[in-house]
């Protein structure tokens, strides 16, 4: 499930990370209270479904609040009957910066269970975890929950089709940079109605699930809020689509077409 997880979190989109750090906007685009919800299907079956909240915490670090993010993953339909999934991830960000402090999974899948936990340091580019300590390029260094919720805040205002942007991630047990291209803007079909979007073409790489070919394409709410709508990418035997099946909570309205 955390493919799923990844596979959500290349919706994204963020500036060049190499010299400065990424500029977010004044406010966070979501607030305590939002739910997503997310379906991930091969061709036309539903082989998977995601829940993410954004919660309001008790837990302070370096004396700062946090929010937080909360995702569950689990397996449905046929896929569920030969092979359960019911992971949980949990991200704790400081509410201004909204960077990451604590992050913890807990992997149940089929017969195997396992729980990882990190700690970032911003200051020190550290990011210590049960499997070690890995230093990061710059002061923000994310992992996959905390990536998803950033990456929606960030100043594009000056983006331009062609544009280039990374993100540096945190997954196992290594940092791990994600380049996007932006392609332009389309009007996609939702469960939530029609959608006026943004729309991203992340790298990938060629191996044991994508063809040298494939390519991957992500369409995100042109609004204030920055949603990821629909993911499409082809492997070596068909297709996997992410679509989003319902969104409440949020902080704007969608930029929806009567």
């Amino acid at each position: 499930m955390r493919h799923f997880l990844l596979f959500l979190s290349l919706s994204l989109f963020s500036v060049s990370v190499f010299a400065q750090e990424l500029p977010v906007q004044a406010q966070p685009v979501f607030q305590p209270g939002e739910v997503l919800k997310y379906k991930l299907k091969y061709g036309f079956i539903t082989a998977a479904e995601g829940t993410l909240k954004v919660l309001n915490s008790d837990m302070k670090f370096e004396n700062k609040p946090t929010y937080r993010l909360s995702v569950d993953g689990r397996t449905s339909g046929t896929f569920d009957v030969f092979y359960k999934i019911r992971d949980h991830y949990d991200s704790y960000i400081d509410q201004e910066t909204l960077t990451p402090y604590f992050y913890q999974e807990n992997i149940r899948e089929g017969g195997y269970k396992r729980t990882d936990k990190a700690r970032f340091n911003q200051k020190t580019r550290k990011v210590v975890s049960n499997r070690g300590t890995f230093t990061g390029p710059t002061n923000q260094t994310f992992d996959l929950v905390s990536a998803y919720y950033f990456a929606r805040s960030l100043d594009i205002s000056k983006m331009k089709i062609g544009d280039k942007f990374k993100l540096n991630y945190f997954l196992g047990d290594e940092i791990s940079q994600l380049e996007i291209a932006f392609v332009g803007r389309e009007v996609i079909k939702t469960n939530l109605g029609k959608i006026r979007c943004l729309k991203f073409s992340p790298s990938i790489q060629p191996g044991r699930i994508f063809r040298k070919d494939s390519k991957l394409y992500l369409w995100i709410t042109d609004d204030g809020n920055r949603v990821p709508v629909k993911a499409q990418v082809e492997i070596l035997v068909g297709a996997v689509t992410m679509e989003i099946s319902s969104a409440d909570g949020l902080k704007y309205p969608l930029a929806k077409i009567n």
